[in-house]
């Protein structure tokens, strides 16, 4: 009676095991194929970044532009700052900004190109933690000046809101992810490119809004994680290993 209810509780307690010894290494397998995936967009941002700006596509090519391919490109192309409501996006620290590291807020403005098509600009960072609209509208309104401006920066393509991603504020025209696209949509900024623009030059002679030149930090602890997903694997067996050992020690005494 004793043998019969041993064994079953040895082989659930070893396929309970086996279960989690797997779920943990293929955990570490995961990140390392993160790992290498991160690797290789950080290689591919890098070397976007680093090369010189080219001409802005055309119309007739934005629909054929994706993230994967063309997110971070360089593009210079003439435009104006176009009379319309700007809006604010609220930022607690850019990634790849390194002058941006404090909250803020990044001033969003449609601009028109000769051709009639509205591209939205992300001019810059505004270091306003109180999201007050005055501050922006002061910066805004020496831009907006009815005369085309040659503009330098990164073509970007609009986020994703979260769950935890905080109601837009209309009144302020306050934003808290970076989708132009719905933006343009609250504002009646009309059709505008899939992507905006994040400006490098030129920099306003106030330095509000402050556009500038950015550089990749992408977080990488995917090693780190990896390795800790397989130690809990091996630690998961060894304390099999210590529990089966005591138990067939148990079942030897008289």
């Amino acid at each position: 009676m004793n043998e019969t209810t041993r064994k079953p509780g040895v082989a659930g307690f070893m396929l309970f095991t086996l279960v989690l010894t797997a779920a943990f290494v293929a955990l570490g397998i995961w990140q390392l194929q993160r790992r290498t995936a991160k690797h290789e967009l950080i290689a591919a941002l890098t070397e976007r970044l680093a090369a010189a700006p080219v001409a802005l596509p055309p119309p007739g090519q934005w629909a054929a532009l994706t993230p994967a391919r063309d997110e971070f490109r360089r593009v210079s192309f003439t435009a104006t700052y176009a009379p319309l409501p700007d809006a604010m996006v609220y930022s607690s620290g850019s990634a790849v900004r390194k002058d941006a590291s404090t909250p803020g807020t990044w001033a969003f403005l449609p601009a028109r190109l000769a051709s009639g098509e509205i591209v939205v600009i992300d001019a810059g960072f505004v270091e306003n933690t109180m999201q007050e609209r005055s501050v922006e509208d002061r910066a805004v309104k020496k831009l907006v000046t009815g005369a085309p401006v040659t503009l330098s920066g990164y073509l970007r393509f609009p986020e994703a809101p979260g769950w935890l991603t905080p109601a837009d504020n209309h009144d302020k025209r306050l934003w808290f992810v970076r989708d132009h696209l719905a933006i343009a949509s609250a504002l009646g900024w009309g059709p505008t490119a899939p992507f905006y623009v994040d400006l490098e030059q030129p920099v306003p002679a106030n330095g509000i809004p402050r556009p500038g030149p950015l550089d990749v930090h992408l977080k990488d602890d995917h090693l780190q994680y990896a390795i800790t997903w397989f130690t809990l694997a091996g630690a998961v067996l060894i304390a099999f290993a210590v529990w089966a050992r005591g138990r067939r020690q148990d079942s030897a005494r008289p």
